[in-house]
């Protein structure tokens, strides 16, 4: 936790004002019963109204002025833990913004999101706390004691007593939490990683009918949080009312033997009055660091959390001296795998191994396969969303992992899979790929991904809206709009992971025509598990158990490749196949 509170450092000047004012609010709060104690003793027991007048005058402007200090400080303290919150939670996002996808596997998406949101405000809510309480609790505790021994030093030892009494059961209750808060932020993840695939799984769950077995799953998750919640919160009931317990019989023993004392002539009535308030400040001041005992052991159990995702080092970085690009005039986009093998973080067997092939730009390339062939990690592997276990994947003649994952990637047009869509207008997603894009090259891009015409029956056009995750369009839509997302950027390679799948046959005709003609200079690299997509590619790659079953063009492999022949016959009737 000390780790990340060094992070304070732009915040020194309000951090010390809060001290001072926290200061001068003790040194009110700790002079008010001296001040009492005179109202009593000299003005109330010689009846002198104009002393009382006068004294308690005074105890409202310290009254007021500790006020002013409390209010200053509270101000200042929530204003500093909000803009560290900020802070920290803009630091864990930049972050994670450079992990790999090996980062995101391992911490998974909802323990990052909770560590981001949930894990930063209970940091936020202790660093309140200690700045209210660092200053205040110690000084109104020794300050009380000074106050109390100059009242009475042989009254004070019942003071003796009772506060290694309180401070012990603080230890013990906080000793016992520790371990449970740890836990909790840990079945915090559980809960949400669940309520997360409950709500974007809704369809396929009400699809199979399992919403019973889902509400078991999210019951079990929150009783088991539940549970740990209430244990720990049990134990953490216990310490208020030891405290109170503990004050109370300490005001009796206060007022027993302070009243024995007054009788013998030792002490007078306005001091035993002063010395219960001292001795009740005490207690509090040690209450105060019992809340902040109760908060801390969260809050660091957060703050580990928080420094496991900032100490986690990304798998894929960029090289210290990127090497010098390409000469000029040479031609862009020319890829190559030289003998590529990669396996996945504990995997037992290689994803793919020993890929040779290379592309050129004017070339589209086909990568053709079964179900877990490998086609999609082949792509991976080009951005650099992974890095490779042996060999090397090259662009334009340089290793990857010698260019800057920023450099790469703008030479690249990547289409995913699964089609993501962002919250905002239509034009604002298209621009996504290419931010100072015109109004023109956003509609010819959709043009040729076939977009334009669901767009055009849109209520606005290119500025309708997309709702989060795009579930207002439909995957077909979704698709073509990924596809002129790429478009619209022009880069020197096409990576389209399976991005017609959710189109008709007429419409991927149409588009992959268009296409053609746009990407002509580019290098284009196509996923597919249509037969009928990828039959037009100059070369075609036929993928099984990872390794390269045959290159080739449709032809070729039609007569010299078993595993082709096997899916294009089971997609086509032989006239298709002529």
């Amino acid at each position: 936790m000390l780790k990340l509170f060094r992070t304070l450092k732009p915040y020194s000047t309000p951090i010390l004002f809060v001290f001072l004012l926290v200061f001068i609010q003790s040194l009110s709060d700790l002079y008010l019963p001296t001040l009492m104690s005179d109202i009593v003793d000299k003005g109330i027991v010689h009846g002198d109204i104009p002393y009382i007048w006068k004294i308690g005058g005074f105890m409202l402007l310290v009254a007021l002025g500790g006020a002013f200090c409390s209010i200053g400080a509270s101000y200042l303290s929530a204003k500093v833990a909000g803009g560290f919150a900020k802070n920290l939670r803009s630091r864990v996002f930049r972050h994670v913004q450079h992990f790999s996808l090996q980062e995101f596997d391992k911490l998974g998406t909802a323990s990052l999101i909770t560590r981001t949101t949930n894990d930063i405000t209970q940091m936020q809510q202790v660093l309140t706390m200690i700045l209210r309480m660092m200053i205040s609790a110690p000084m109104m505790c020794i300050g009380g004691i000074i106050m109390a021994v100059s009242k009475d030093a042989t009254l004070s030892l019942v003071i003796v007593v009772i506060v290694p009494v309180l401070a012990g059961a603080i230890f013990i209750i906080a000793g016992k939490g520790m371990p449970l808060f740890k836990a909790m932020q840990v079945k915090l993840d559980k809960l949400n990683r669940v309520l997360r695939e409950n709500l974007t799984g809704i369809r396929v769950i009400r699809s199979f009918n399992r919403i019973e077995h889902e509400q078991k799953r999210f019951n079990e998750a929150n009783y088991d949080l539940t549970q740990t919640t209430v244990k720990v919160n049990k134990i953490m009931a216990a310490m208020m009312p030891i405290m109170m317990l503990v004050m109370n019989f300490s005001t009796i023993a206060i007022v027993w033997f302070g009243g024995i004392r007054i009788s013998n002539g030792h002490m007078q009535v306005g001091s035993l009055m002063a010395f219960i308030q001292y001795a009740m400040q005490i207690m509090f001041s040690l209450i105060m660091v019992s809340v902040i005992f109760v908060m801390v052991p969260r809050a660091s159990a957060s703050a580990t959390r928080i420094n496991e995702v900032l100490d986690m080092e990304p798998q894929i970085v960029d090289p210290a001296h990127s090497a010098a690009e390409g000469k000029e005039g040479e031609k862009r986009g020319y890829l190559e795998f030289r003998d590529v093998t990669f396996s996945y973080p504990g995997a037992e067997q290689p994803a793919i191994r020993h890929i040779s092939f290379s592309a050129a730009p004017g070339e589209t390339t086909a990568i053709i396969g079964g179900t877990g062939s490998g086609k999609s990690t082949m792509l991976s592997l080009i951005p650099r969303f992974y890095d490779v276990e042996s060999g090397s994947v090259m662009v334009d003649g340089r290793d990857v992992r010698e260019m800057t994952q920023e450099e790469l990637r703008a030479k690249v047009g990547f289409v995913p899979q699964k089609a993501v869509l962002f919250t905002g207008t239509i034009a604002d997603n298209l621009r996504y790929g290419k931010a100072d894009a015109t109004d023109d090259e956003i509609r010819q891009a959709a043009d040729i991904a076939q977009a334009t015409e669901f767009i055009s029956k849109m209520k606005d056009g290119f500025q309708s809206e997309i709702s989060q995750g795009g579930n207002n369009v439909s995957g077909g839509q979704k698709q073509r709009l990924s596809i002129a997302r790429a478009l619209v950027r022009k880069p020197e390679i096409y990576l389209f992971d399976d991005s017609f799948s959710a189109l008709d046959f007429k419409t991927d005709a149409k588009l992959r025509t268009a296409l053609k003609e746009v990407t002509a200079d580019a290098t284009v690299l196509i996923v597919a598990q249509r037969a009928s997509t990828v039959m037009d590619a100059d070369r075609i790659i036929v993928l099984d158990e990872g390794r390269i079953a045959g290159i080739g063009k449709h032809r070729e492999l039609m007569e010299t490749c078993d595993v082709y022949r096997e899916i294009v016959s089971s997609q086509l009737s032989e006239e298709e196949i002529a």
